[in-house]
Parts: structure tokens; sequence; C-alpha cells
């Protein structure tokens, strides 16, 4: 989700307090970062902040960080922060690629990745982040307990999503086709701009949980 450019969005954004500037320097030491020992859930593609905002208020005991490629994007994420004042919630402008240094083995409790790109072309199949390379990325950050959720309206996307589960070595926990229309899943379930966009129009949006 790009938005059109802002004149001085990067340096508004190398101004911000929540935003750290230096994340491949806090590798194996982010809970020195909150300044305690909870666990830390991100968000790869994070748009501008709705559901980890959200999740971050309403999860006071579990510290939250928010990746985001476009700095317009992430702008509209950090002016936000700056009304509510979370100090379990910290913002990184980063590639999803370089993910493994800025966190370390193990470091990482839960990922989200909600409504990502869908790299239509299949000689982009990589650059999908629930493709087998992200898998393998994930694996390495997340503790032996740790969880990947996935939402997306794209059903293509979706499918593709399942079949890379098993040559990577992931497990399905569970999963819908229709997350909004299922009693169980939808209890609890926080939306993200494009989820509430989508199923205002009757979109079903699909979910999965996985482990290894």
């Amino acid at each position: 989700m790009r938005l059109r450019n802002v004149t001085g969005s990067r340096q508004m954004i190398a101004d911000s307090r929540f935003v750290v500037h230096d994340p491949m320097e806090q590798k194996g030491h982010w809970k020195d970062v909150f300044g305690n020992e909870n666990p830390i859930h991100i968000e790869i593609g994070m748009g501008k902040g709705q559901f980890l905002t959200r999740l971050a208020i309403a999860n006071p005991d579990i510290n939250y960080i928010g990746i985001e490629k476009y700095s317009t994007v992430l702008l509209r994420a950090t002016q936000k922060l700056e009304e509510q004042e979370l100090a379990n919630l910290r913002l990184i402008r980063m590639e999803a690629e370089t993910i493994c240094d800025v966190f370390a083995e193990g470091e990482i409790a839960q990922i989200y990745l909600n409504f990502s790109d869908p790299w239509p072309k299949d000689r982009h199949a990589k650059r999908r982040l629930p493709s087998r390379q992200f898998l393998v990325r994930y694996d390495s950050i997340l503790d032996k307990k740790g969880k990947i959720l996935f939402k997306t309206d794209n059903t293509g996307l979706f499918d593709f999503a399942l079949e890379e589960l098993e040559c990577a070595g992931w497990k399905l926990e569970t999963m819908t086709r229709d997350l909004h229309h299922d009693e169980k899943l939808c209890t609890g379930n926080i939306m993200t701009e494009y989820e509430e966009k989508f199923s205002a129009m009757g979109t079903p949006i699909c979910q999965y949980v996985i482990y290894r």
C-alpha cells in the first residue's frame, strides 16, 4: 500500500522517537529497547499502523514492532503514535528481506502478515511474504513456540501460501477462507485498514495460523 509522496517524510521519520533508526545494532537486544522482558511480536508490512496500534493498546504486556519499507506509509503510523504515546510499540523502516540482520535467533514470539503484496508474476514468487524463502527467514528469528498469522483477501496468494508450508517445514494450526463468518477465529480479531475496506464490500478474508 503505497501512498502519494509526502515532501519531507523521510526527515519527519528520522525525527520520530518511535522509529528505531539503527535496527541492525539492536539485534539480540530488542528487550533493551523496550526496557522489559515481555515477548516481542512483529508485523511485516504494517501499512499505516491501525492493526498494530490497536494490538499494542489491547496488550500492554506485549511489545510490538512494525516493519514498513515505504516512508510515506510509515509516516502515517508515526503520526498515530505521536498521539497515542505507546511505550510498547516501535517502528522500523526497512526491507523485509533483511529481517535476519535485525533480529536474533528466537528473539521474536509471533509474526503477523496482513494483506501482503501478492506479487502476481511467477518470477516474483520468492518476494511474496508467505513464500518458502521468507518462511526460512521467519524460522530463524521465531522462538520454538512462535507462530505466524497471515490474512489476505487474495485467494490466489492464500492458495500459494498453503502450498508453501510443507516444503518449508511448517504446519497448519488453523485456517479459514471466510474469517468474518468463522465464529471461533473471528473472536478477538482486530482489523487492518484494508480488512475494513474489503469486508465492507463483502469480500471474504482468508486467514491461517502456522507453527513448526
